[in-house]
This record gives C-alpha cells, sequence and structure tokens, in this order.
C-alpha cells in the first residue's frame, strides 16, 4: 500500500511539474540571423543589408530587442525592423517592453516611441506593440506596428509576424531568425 500512495504521489508531482512548465512564457533571448531566403515582404533596406541580426535579452519583468544590420546599401529607404528608424520606430537604439502587459515610452528625438507586450493565452506566442508619433516635414506623424514572436519547437527559429501602418499604408511582412 506505501509503495502505492509513493508512486501515486510521484505520478503527482511530475504531472503538476508538466503543468506548469506548460503555461510558462516562452524565453526568446538569444541572438538571432535574419533567413532572407525563408522571410517574406522584407524592407529595402534588409533586403539590401549583407546582415541583419537581432539580439533579445528576456528577464521574468521585461523583454529588449536589438537590432543590427551590416553592410548593403539603402535602396527605397529605411523601413521595417531593419529600417534605421523607418516604419514602427526602430533603429536608434534598444526596445525594451515590459512583459506585466504595462506600457514603456522611449524618446524618439523627434518624437516618442508607447511600447507594449501582451502574451498569448498558452504563453507561446509575444505580441510587440508600439506606437510612434514624431514632427515630419508635414506635420505631426503616426505609425504603429505589431509583431508577434514566435519560437520553433526546438528553439532555433524565431518567426516574426508584423503588420506596420503609416504614411506609406498598412505593410505585412514576415521575418524568419534563425539561432
Amino acid at each position: 500500500m506505501r509503495k502505492i500512495i509513493c508512486a501515486l504521489s510521484v505520478l503527482g508531482t511530475l504531472i503538476f511539474a508538466l503543468a506548469v512548465s506548460a503555461d510558462a512564457p516562452v524565453n526568446f533571448a538569444g541572438t538571432w540571423t535574419l533567413d532572407k531566403s525563408k522571410s517574406q515582404g522584407l524592407s529595402p533596406r534588409a533586403q539590401g543589408a549583407d546582415s541583419v541580426s537581432w539580439t533579445i535579452t528576456q528577464t521574468d519583468k521585461a523583454i529588449t530587442v536589438e537590432e543590427k544590420v551590416t553592410g548593403g546599401t539603402m535602396a527605397g529607404g529605411p523601413g521595417g525592423p531593419a529600417g534605421g528608424g523607418g516604419r514602427g520606430g526602430f533603429g536608434g537604439g534598444p526596445r525594451t517592453y515590459n512583459l506585466d502587459g504595462s506600457e514603456t515610452t522611449a524618446d524618439m528625438g523627434r518624437g516618442k516611441a508607447t511600447r507594449k507586450a501582451s502574451w498569448s493565452g498558452d504563453g507561446k506566442t509575444l505580441e510587440l506593440s508600439t506606437k510612434s508619433v514624431f514632427q515630419g516635414q508635414d506635420g505631426e506623424v503616426t505609425m504603429t506596428s505589431t509583431e508577434k514572436l514566435q519560437l520553433s519547437g526546438d528553439g532555433k527559429t524565431l518567426t516574426v509576424t508584423r503588420h506596420s501602418e503609416g504614411p506609406r499604408g498598412p505593410q505585412d511582412s514576415t521575418y524568419v531568425f534563425t539561432k
């Protein structure tokens, strides 16, 4: 009888541990390199770059995305995740989001960006939203972007599905990064 109770106790502990780990949010931390051949709707700058990488740091409280674009040309101007100050307020330093759902703000020189992160119910997808408002040549400009980050089962591929809206209209893209 004691063996059965002990076995059931161990089994219950294992089931509880699996349930807790299944609800834990994904950790996107690492250095990720853009795979242009698997990506769609790349910005002109990302297309022309020799390489694009994201370094992501993540704690229980925040996630920070720092982008590095190396070489290439800027055919067509800035834009997308590789854009230095293009749509969505990228460039100019790391982007930090609070993982508790509260907003953060960042000074962008000519304006401000408001950022917010939210997890999907299963903790596998992280949505990063950015609203940038700044002074352009013709007055105030507002741009928004939403990025959905998803990690492959083996943890070696990061897919970022992005929707942005601004003066160029709505744009959708999918960026695929590998470790």
